[in-house]
């Protein structure tokens, strides 16, 4: 009951937010005010939130990593990524469409809980495996979210007129070399997510390593993000087809983790 109040109320601390940034956004004002007092405002619900996962992954001494909990621990660290990269670039009203989507998360562990615990959670490769994963999701749902921002700017610029909150975003040169920087890091961690979960198989989830559907999926991700990015390095690949290959990519990794979380344990139940 104390943690359904307390989701509650992080819930309605990124709800006010979200609408706080928005509307900033649509007077031209999401990154001025970002940068200033404003902006620390949402460490308050990232500081709860944070606090409101370790309550549900660590339960009751183990490691609990379902798929409300990977989505809510997801979309946390975007969040808090989002919040340390306001300092260098001029990204800070981009929170404001984050902000909805945590502000619904937040809430799924705590009113549809399901368990998946994990054994061996105090081996080294374990907690390297977990957070390089964790993080290139994170990295990746970011580029997703710049990917589709592009794209519809790209759109409205033919247009007479733009909507004020696609005219608070960063230039374009802005947002496409954010893109690549956020693709290429998310590369590099998805890489040794997929190396160590081959390696250390047997240590990590306590049997040898078998190739399946999250695999292949997790594989052809891999394949489309290298891809990309060697057509960006060598052929100058942006704009459309930037967007394309990084979204085809992300819906790919979904499929690979969350989709396999979601068959087995919403539908199946298991």
């Amino acid at each position: 009951m104390h943690n359904v109040t307390l989701s509650l109320i992080t819930f309605a601390a990124y709800a006010v937010l979200a609408v706080f940034f928005w509307r900033a956004n649509s007077r031209g004002e999401g990154d001025i005010l970002s940068r200033g007092v404003a902006g620390h405002l949402v460490l308050i619900p990232l500081a709860l939130h944070g606090y409101l996962l370790a309550q549900d992954v660590f339960a009751d001494g183990g490691f609990n990593l379902s798929m409300t909990n990977a989505l809510s621990m997801i979309i946390w660290i975007t969040l808090l990524v989002y919040w340390i990269a306001r300092f260098f670039y001029p990204i800070g009203g981009l929170q404001a469409l984050v902000l909805p989507l945590a502000a619904i998360i937040v809430l799924l562990p705590e009113f549809f809980p399901t368990a998946h615990q994990l054994a061996n959670t105090g081996l080294f490769a374990f907690k390297a495996h977990i957070t390089a994963a964790m993080l290139a999701y994170s990295l990746f749902t970011i580029a997703m979210l710049h990917a589709v921002l592009i794209s519809q700017v790209e759109n409205r610029l033919h247009h007479a007129m733009m909507p004020r909150v696609l005219q608070s975003l960063p230039p374009l040169m802005t947002m496409e070399t954010l893109l690549f920087r956020m693709i290429g890091i998310g590369f590099v961690l998805l890489t040794l997510t997929l190396i160590s979960g081959v390696v250390f198989s047997e240590q990590i989830f306590g049997k040898v390593w078998q190739f399946n559907h999250k695999v292949l999926f997790g594989i052809i991700s891999w394949g489309v993000f290298a891809t990309l990015l060697w057509g960006h390095r060598f052929y100058g690949w942006r704009g459309r087809v930037a967007v394309r290959w990084t979204v085809s990519g992300f819906v790919l990794l979904l499929l690979a983790y969350l989709g396999s979380k979601f068959v087995l344990e919403v539908l199946l139940q298991r």
